[in-house]
């Protein structure tokens, strides 16, 4: 017989009564994703925390819950725009169960009524990408800056409000697919890396203003030394 079973005393009993309530009511569990549906952004997921379970004999183990399929996940929206990532096998969650049944509402959008009258389930979870354990935990954390960043930290886009600076570190190259694009101040190429060729521009090209080569300049107003009829070549410019 169980401790809880028959008790003298009615607050005892009670307080066991509603720790068992409380069992079935699931609020939020850290979770590792298990696959990934980019069609349907949804996961399948496996709760990390497991469950005690008592069993006739009174004995007690810890299981693994149930995974836990079609979990909506929930990335960054609003405005007709949407910061998506990639959500990989094994990556952490945190997985935050509705008090009622999302399954019309998942469905169909908009205000639903509800498919099944069950509260607090595991079958009503979101799962929200970014905690981390200890063991799976970044490095290199700016605490001045905002970041967009890969874990390794190799490749980012920082923002420093102080500093009014955006900084752009990307190893494999920069990809701009536009028709046009407009810079309103001055543009430095320093070619840090020494590369043999530090811009090149494929198409015509049109200046307005002086162009200058080597402290030269080779815009319309530039003149040579040397100039005369025939075949030769003028002299260098001025």
């Amino acid at each position: 017989m169980l401790q809880t079973e028959r008790s003298a005393d009615l607050e005892e009993a009670l307080r066991a009564a509603l720790g068992g309530h409380q069992t079935g009511i699931w609020t939020a569990l850290p979770a590792i994703i298990q696959s990934f549906d980019a069609n349907a952004l949804t996961c399948t997921a496996q709760p990390a925390i497991q469950a005690q379970v008592r069993a006739q004999d009174g004995s007690t183990a810890w299981v693994s819950l149930p995974l836990l399929v079609d979990v909506p996940v929930c990335f960054p929206r609003g405005g007709n725009c949407t910061l998506t990532f990639p959500i990989a096998k094994d990556d952490e969650a945190l997985i935050v169960f509705a008090s009622r049944c999302i399954d019309a509402w998942w469905q169909s959008g908009g205000v639903q009524v509800q498919a099944e009258l069950r509260m607090h389930d595991l079958s009503d979870g979101f799962a929200i990408p970014g905690p981390f354990s200890q063991a799976t935990k970044i490095s290199g954390v700016s605490t001045s800056t905002t970041q967009l960043r890969s874990n390794d930290g190799s490749t980012f886009v920082d923002l420093d409000p102080s500093g009014q600076v955006v900084k752009v570190k990307a190893p494999g190259g920069i990809t701009l697919d536009t028709p046009a694009v407009t810079i309103t101040g001055v543009i430095n190429v320093e070619n840090v890396n020494g590369a043999s060729t530090a811009m090149a521009i494929s198409g015509n090209t049109n200046f307005s203003g002086q162009v200058s080569a080597n402290g030269k300049r080779i815009d319309d107003t530039h003149t040579h030394g040397g100039v005369q009829t025939g075949s030769g070549n003028t002299a260098k410019v001025n």
